[in-house]
Order: C-alpha cells, then structure tokens, then sequence
C-alpha cells in the first residue's frame, strides 16, 4: 500500500550523475594522450643500413654524423637483417639489392610480410641507374631508389622525408585506434550512467522513476495498439516490524532476495520488475490477460515464502511473505496512467485485509474506466 510506513534509500531515484564514470574518465585520458603525442619531425630518426659492403657502411656512417636526432644502426649480413630490423624498430630501412646469400629484392618483399615492418618506408641502394631494375625494386615493396653513394644532402632530405612520413603514418593509425577506443568508452559510460540513472541502487531493479516512464511507454502503446496492460503492486508483510527486530542492514538484504526473486519470476522480454518504493515493489506486463497475472502473482508469492526468510513476529507465519495486488486494462488515452496503479492498489489493500501473504486481482478487467 502507498500509504504505509516506507524504509526509503538515500537516493531512490539513482546515483549521483556528477561523480565522474570510469569509463568516461579513460576516454578523457586517451584524448589527452592525444594531445601529448609529439610531432613527426621531434620523433628521433632511426636509420637500419643492411649493406655487406663495410665502405658504403662507414660512408653513410659518416653522411648522418653529427645529425640531430638521427641514429644509425648498420647489418652486414642479409640473412640478420629481419632480426636486426625487427629488434631495432626503424623508421626508415637502407637495403642494398645485391647481396650474398638473400637478395636485396627478396628482403624487401620479407620486410612487407611482416607484419611489425610491413610499413617502414624502404630505401633501395643500387649500383645502377637502370629502369628495369628500378622497377623491379618498386614492385617488390620499396618506397625509394638511390644509386649510392648517394649525395649527402640529398641522402638527408630523403632520409628524414620517408621518417616523418612514417612517423605521421603510425600517429594517425594510433589516433584512429584511440579514438575509436575512446568512443567505445564513452559509448560504455553512456550506457552505464543511463543504467545507474534507471536502476534503483539497493536492488538493482528499475527504480521509480524508470517504471513510471516505462508504464507511461506501456500505456501509449496499448492505447494506440488496442492491447491490454497488467500492473503488480507487491509489499512486503510487516517489514517494519522486520527491520525493527533484525535491523536496517538484513532488512535491506531481505529487499535485495525479495527483488532478485521478483525479477526470476518473469519469463518475457517485455516485463519489467521496479522497485516502488521502500518494501514495495512493481511489476508491469504488456499485453498479458487476468488469468495470467493471476498464475504470475501467485508464482511471486509462493517464490517469496519458500525462500523461509525468518520474521519472528510475522502475523503470517514464521517468514517473511508478500502481499500482491493486480489489475488488467485496456488502456485509453485520455485516461491517466496512475489509474492502473490505483487499480493494483487497490487490490494490494485487499489482499492485507483478508489476512496478507496473498495475491487479489482487481475484477472489472478491461477499459481503463471500468477497473
């Protein structure tokens, strides 16, 4: 009954949405990293050199010394050089195409294969200026093609070119990936928040200000459909003689089994368990008839008392048991929604008055008026 003495919970109607979600926080966070990501030209070059040729070696050795923010790192083996560049992490690889063992051509195709250095850009070193070479080298995967010794100013430009453009390359894919992470967490927080602000936080059922919005939904529906709409009031018997013999905190586990039991009882997607207020609790089922919420409401009840919650000074027994009112309509426009929730109401009222630990449906099913 709406009138009876109520335990109420700190805030009934929801969390408080100024606390921060954690889920928003690390989307905040990943835009910030964002925004602390250096610009291509500060990220330090790192050059990888694989050459057999010592002189071409201490040449570019010597071309990038004394260079800011270049580092060098030299292989002179063909068959090292994926460990070397898959240890060293380049932004720009110098590969000479003839070499013992593996070939220049065939390295080249080895790095684009892997997945870790499959977009470091490749400068080509050849001995040659020839088309069909030069060709050869592109087609394998190669971003560049230098005859060497290359000129130094011209190995620099170069060098730094292909480097910052891999570096904007790697940047804008990690920008893509935090964005579309911090979306997904924002995504995530949205929907926790709008699952905190429905939810009634000592049960975790739908609070008050969700089943009113939701039976508001129900009823526009049913109006507009011609489909009946069903409502359960439920209180708990002598709940405040419960809490004065057990105390607050097992009055509110005993709130918490009484909630979750409600909720197992429902069978379809459309029904919706809500916590009323204090030790009442809701239930609203679109388009179920009186004879079905008939056998609900007593499924409910019997579910309760079988959970043998002992309450000493019960006047229904040695457990805690519920009372249940229920009412069926046809809903109407313009007729308002609390008239179903009056309808259950009153109804609950009987049921306490026969006794309690029992569920009474309204008679007088049907339109909204008539109930």
């Amino acid at each position: 009954m709406t009138n009876h003495p109520t335990e109420m919970p700190d805030d009934p109607d929801g969390p408080d949405e100024t606390k921060p979600i954690p889920a928003a926080e690390a989307a905040l966070e990943a835009a910030r990293a964002l925004l602390r990501t250096p610009a291509a030209a500060d990220v330090p070059v790192m050059v990888l050199l694989v050459d057999d040729q010592a002189i071409v070696a201490e040449a570019i050795r010597q071309a990038l010394a004394g260079e800011e923010r270049i580092d060098f790192h030299y292989c002179a083996r063909s068959d090292e050089a994926m460990i070397a560049a898959i240890q060293t992490r380049p932004t720009v690889i110098l590969q000479d195409l003839v070499m013992p063992g593996t070939d220049g051509l065939t390295l080249v195709r080895d790095y684009r294969a892997n997945p870790v250095l499959r977009d470091v850009p490749i400068i080509v070193l050849s001995t040659k200026e020839e088309p069909v070479i030069k060709s050869a080298a592109f087609a394998a995967g190669a971003n560049d093609y230098l005859v060497k010794l290359p000129d130094r100013i011209e190995l620099l430009a170069r060098i730094r070119y292909h480097s910052r453009s891999f570096v904007n390359l790697l940047q804008r894919d990690e920008a893509y990936r935090a964005l579309r992470q911090s979306q997904q967490q924002l995504l995530e927080a949205n929907l926790e928040l709008r699952r905190l602000t429905n939810s009634d936080g000592l049960t975790g059922l739908a609070n008050r200000r969700y089943l009113d919005e939701y039976l508001s939904a129900e009823w526009r529906r049913g109006a507009r459909e011609g489909t009946t709409l069903s409502f359960l009031m439920i209180d708990v018997d002598n709940f405040k003689l419960y809490n004065d013999t057990y105390g607050h905190v097992a009055g509110d586990e005993v709130l918490k089994r009484i909630g979750s039991t409600v909720e197992a009882c429902l069978g379809r997607p459309g029904d919706l368990a809500a916590r009323f207020g204090g030790e009442e609790f809701a239930v609203v089922l679109p388009g179920n008839s009186a004879e079905g919420l008939t056998l609900l409401a007593e499924k409910i009840r019997s579910a309760i008392e079988t959970l043998q919650v002992p309450h000493m000074h019960s006047s229904t027994g040695g457990y805690v048991t519920v009372s249940i009112g229920g009412a069926v309509v046809t809903p109407v426009h313009d007729v308002p929604t609390t008239t179903l929730i009056e309808a259950a109401d009153l109804a609950l009222y009987q049921a306490k008055h026969e006794g309690k630990n029992r569920a009474v449906i309204g008679e007088g099913a049907g339109a909204a008026r008539g109930i």
